[in-house]
C-alpha cells in the first residue's frame, strides 16, 4: 500500500462526507417536506458515520502504518425509505427540494466514482473493503435519489401534460 497516496485518498474523502453532512443538514433544516427532512437527515447521519470511520482509518494510517481491520457496518437507514405517495406530493419538481436532490444525486455520484476507483487500485485488502463499503452505501443514496428524482420528472410531466399521446 502507496501510505501518501492512501492518505491523500482519506483526505480528500473525509472533505467530501464533511462537505455531504453540511449539505444534507442544511437542507434539512429548510425544507418544508417532514418527509424530506427525514431523508436528508438520515443522509447526513449516514455521512457523520462515513467520517467517523474514514478518520479513524487516517489516524491509523498514520500511527501504525497501515489500515486497521474493521468491522463496518450494513447501511439500513436509507434502504428502508419509501416513495411514499405523500412525499411525491410534497415535493415541487420546481422547488427547493427538487434542486436540492439534483445537487445531492452529482455529490453522490462523485462519492460512488472516488471509492470505486479507489477500490480498484488499492493494493491493501483492508483499504479495498474499506472504499468497497462506502462505493456501496454511496450507491444505496444515489439509488433512492434517482428514483425520488425520476418520480418528481414523470409528476411534472403528467401535471404539465407533456406526453405524446
Amino acid at each position: 500500500m502507496e501510505n501518501s497516496k492512501t492518505l491523500e485518498i482519506l483526505k480528500m474523502a473525509i472533505l467530501m462526507e464533511k462537505r455531504g453532512q453540511a449539505f444534507y443538514y442544511q437542507v434539512a433544516s429548510q425544507t418544508k417536506s417532514p418527509e424530506v427532512k427525514n431523508i436528508f437527515e438520515i443522509m447526513a447521519k449516514e455521512e457523520v458515520l462515513h467520517e467517523k470511520y474514514l478518520s479513524d482509518q487516517f489516524k491509523e494510517l498514520q500511527k501504525n502504518q497501515k489500515l486497521s481491520n474493521v468491522s463496518l457496518p450494513t447501511a439500513d437507514g436509507f434502504d428502508n425509505i419509501i416513495l411514499s405517495d405523500n412525499l411525491k406530493k410534497e415535493i415541487s419538481a420546481a422547488g427547493y427540494e427538487a434542486a436540492a436532490i439534483s445537487a445531492a444525486i452529482d455529490m453522490e455520484s462523485n462519492a460512488v466514482k472516488v471509492y470505486s476507483e479507489r477500490a480498484i487500485s488499492a493494493t491493501d485488502e483492508n483499504e479495498k473493503q474499506l472504499f468497497n463499503w462506502l462505493a456501496n452505501w454511496e450507491k444505496g443514496h444515489h439509488k433512492i435519489l434517482i428514483e425520488l428524482d425520476n418520480e418528481l420528472k414523470e409528476s411534472i410531466w403528467f401535471d404539465n401534460q407533456f406526453w405524446p399521446f
